[in-house]
């Protein structure tokens, strides 16, 4: 059985347009030409993959299943002509990080840069994300190379140690805690919180760390970077948690005090992630050697 690019492409379109008469408009044919080549899918895959109503199309079980995958391969084709294009005009290749918010903010800028400096020819996409998400874009082959805080599921992937950091916890200059060097996080608790997003590492980690305290995280405000919950923080809205690092930035610049948090847990590691090292492109395969270098 063999399915071709061009038919999964009008596929796509039908779904899309809603009818074969509009997906025959947009891919330049008659609608008898994509009718009979949906028919021909259909027969080879033995299955129906479209309801036709008086209205248009609408896809079945097996028709909304076709065409994620057709969608994911036909992503996959343009990425070997754009690769290739890159090729063509004296480039090593293209690398798709995923990463999550520490690693961006912390680490991987000034590590680019630096191969940068050695492979000014590569292309480099970078998409931050929480660490399951980075998980399932390897899985899913939407990225090279993830970047992900340690101890989460990562069965089936290589997997190798990245940068360790500590977590500090961040107040306004006129905070109670705003003459203090360190805190104990059950202390902190009595407190109102700035917060990052749920399902982010960190926002995941202090409601764990207030469970086994059998005590509540006050949330006050949730934010979505680093940036914000500092602005928020330095207004008064509350405390936060953020590595240690990006708190002493921030500081530089807001009257921010920036207190050590005398737990275990504040010490946290970063993993870098790929399917496999010998299945990745050139590319890749150098710069995750050049990001490993630090252990």
């Amino acid at each position: 059985m063999k399915v071709d690019p061009k038919t999964l492409k009008l596929f796509v379109a039908v779904v899309e347009e809603g009818t074969i008469a509009a997906a025959a408009l947009r891919e330049h044919l008659v609608p008898a030409a994509v009718s009979k080549r949906i028919s021909e899918l259909e027969a080879s895959l033995n299955t129906t993959l479209l309801e036709r109503t008086n209205r248009g199309v609408v896809p079945t079980a097996a028709g909304s299943a076709l065409l994620g995958l057709a969608r994911r391969a036909l992503s996959e084709l343009d990425q070997i002509a754009a690769q290739m294009q890159d090729y063509a005009a004296g480039l090593k290749g293209q690398v798709r990080i995923a990463a999550n918010i520490s690693a961006i903010s912390q680490f991987l800028p000034g590590e680019l840069k630096s191969f940068f400096s050695r492979f000014p020819q590569v292309r480099i996409s970078l998409e931050e994300g929480i660490s399951t998400a980075i998980v399932r874009s390897l899985a899913e082959n939407a990225a090279d190379i993830g970047v992900l805080n340690h101890g989460h599921e990562t069965r089936g992937l290589e997997c190798y140690p990245y940068h360790r950091y500590r977590l500090a916890l961040i107040t306004a200059h006129d905070h109670p805690f705003g003459q203090r060097t360190s805190v104990d996080f059950a202390e902190a608790l009595e407190h109102d919180f700035v917060g990052l997003h749920a399902g982010s590492s960190i926002n995941l980690l202090l409601l764990k760390a207030a469970s086994d305290l059998q005590k509540a995280l006050r949330l006050r405000i949730q934010v979505t970077s680093y940036d914000a919950l500092c602005l928020m923080v330095d207004t008064g809205l509350g405390i936060g948690v953020l590595p240690e690092a990006v708190a002493r930035q921030h500081a530089q610049s807001l009257r921010l005090r920036v207190l050590a948090l005398d737990e275990p847990w504040a010490q946290r590691a970063l993993t870098l992630c790929v399917r496999s090292r010998a299945s990745l492109p050139e590319a890749a395969q150098q710069l995750l050697d050049h990001l490993r270098a630090p252990e």
